[in-house]
């Protein structure tokens, strides 16, 4: 299944919301250097699906704000 997120780097707080069928919002305290909040991002969809965190790919979305992830359950 193909997921939507929309991210906001170097939040105060961390939280990661449903926000339609398959897209989420997620606020998050790291910075995006050096792929820093992307792997947080992959880290909270892995932990949303309660899958490992090797069944979630990263698609599209390397310097964008809306990344696409794909998990393989």
């Amino acid at each position: 299944m193909r997921i939507k997120v929309r991210v906001t780097p170097k939040s105060r707080r961390e939280r990661f919301e449903k926000t339609g069928e398959h897209e989420f919002s997620a606020a998050i305290k790291e910075r995006p250097e050096r792929g820093e909040a992307n792997d947080r991002v992959q880290r909270l969809v892995a932990r949303h699906y309660n899958v490992p965190l090797t069944s979630v790919k990263f698609l599209t979305g390397l310097r964008a704000r809306i990344k696409l992830f794909e998990v393989v359950q």
